[in-house]
């Protein structure tokens, strides 16, 4: 591997989340890797100090400009543009357009897939009815979303071996890339948070950013019913709608620093996950920190919670559903420091292990590019 000249390619940089953990721990395998992306912000991603970030034409814009929403039917030329011509290994994370660059032939390029482009395809529909979007803007989005179909299939071929983020991506890839993959689970920071000192508090969690597939509605709407404390983290389009909406035992408590959620998730009954995720990271924050998940029983879920150890499902994305879970969990006992280690199974240093295995054992044997 340190024979191997390399390079990183993210799709942005822009906010903290899961996809830049990953790139993080890329760094870590490769850190003489540069790193290649569209937008980079800093101040909000302040992992890679010590790095060679190399970021496009759309970083001289002015700051309020730089938001990659504005930019997604750019982002092809963008990727395409990259010049990795003295690469022997190329590994890009991938939610949108980053697994579109252009390798030599002898350039071996790992895709680590969060996700197909779900606003591209299985969720499209869904996406324009959800943001409220007019007849004629809909209609041009619609155009611009099949010319962007188009060119991601034709992107995912330039792949040489795709790794996926969980089963249920390892599913929707070949659905819609018709390419198989092998599962990575991402990492997870499990020691940023911990059992020790856990005081059961009265209120139930819920930490996102407040946009429509989150399903924070379902939130509100089953709480509201159910007059039980919850509080809710986060920040997005959605959140004077459904303060407005909440009643007097649902607290919003808007962005919360990083220091102050394993507190939160330490002390409460148990956190609560409505949505489909591509994986989740959130929930397992909570597992780490010893607490149980209500998780709507679908996605990435499936994978990392564990009915057994580490919570219950709701099978129905409806509020008598969610209830019937909240009271079934409410009359369960768990045992935090099985829940705990159920969470260290998905740890960076597992995380970073297995990749370093799988790109040494691909970059020694070409021919297991996946087809």
């Amino acid at each position: 591997m340190k024979n191997i000249k390399s390079a990183i390619v993210a799709d942005w940089l822009t906010n903290l989340g899961g996809a830049e953990r990953v790139i993080s721990s890329f760094h870590h395998i490769l850190p003489s890797a540069p790193i290649y992306t569209s937008l980079y912000n800093p101040t909000e991603v302040a992992l890679f100090g010590d790095a060679v970030v190399k970021s496009s034409c759309l970083q001289s814009l002015p700051k309020f400009l730089r938001r990659h929403q504005f930019f997604i039917k750019l982002m092809p030329h963008i990727f395409e543009n990259i010049n990795l011509g003295e690469y022997d290994l190329v590994l890009s994370s991938s939610h949108a357009c980053s697994k579109g660059v252009i390798t030599k032939p002898e350039t071996l390029h790992v895709c680590y897939c969060h996700s197909p482009m779900r606003y591209v395809w299985d969720d499209w529909q869904e996406y324009i009815r959800q943001y409220g979007m007019g007849k004629i803007f809909s209609k041009m989005l619609m155009w611009n979303l099949h010319n962007l179909r188009l060119w991601d299939r034709l992107a995912a071929d330039r792949v040489d071996i795709f790794v996926a983020n969980s089963q249920f991506v390892a599913k929707r890839i070949w659905k819609y890339y018709r390419r198989e993959s092998t599962v990575i689970h991402p990492p997870v920071d499990i020691d940023r948070f911990s059992s020790k000192g856990a005081k059961e508090g009265n209120y139930f969690l819920a930490v996102g950013r407040l946009v429509p597939y989150k399903r924070f509605d379902l939130l509100v709407s089953a709480f509201n019913e159910n007059g039980l404390k919850l509080k809710i983290c986060g920040n997005g389009p959605q959140y004077r709608k459904l303060k407005f909406q909440a009643r007097s035992n649902i607290e919003f408590l808007g962005n919360v620093p990083e220091k102050e959620l394993p507190k939160l998730n330490r002390d409460c009954r148990a956190f609560l996950f409505p949505q489909c995720e591509d994986f989740g990271i959130a929930p397992l924050e909570a597992m780490a920190s010893g607490r149980p998940v209500v998780a709507y029983m679908a996605g990435g879920a499936l994978e990392t919670v564990d009915p057994a150890v580490s919570g219950v499902f709701f099978d129905q994305q409806t509020v008598s559903s969610l209830n019937q879970a909240l009271q079934k969990i409410s009359k369960m006992k768990f045992d935090q420091k099985a829940i705990r280690h159920h969470a260290e199974k998905f740890s960076i240093s597992r995380f970073e292990k297995e990749m370093t295995e799988f790109i040494s054992s691909s970059v020694n044997n070409p021919s297991r590019k996946s087809k």
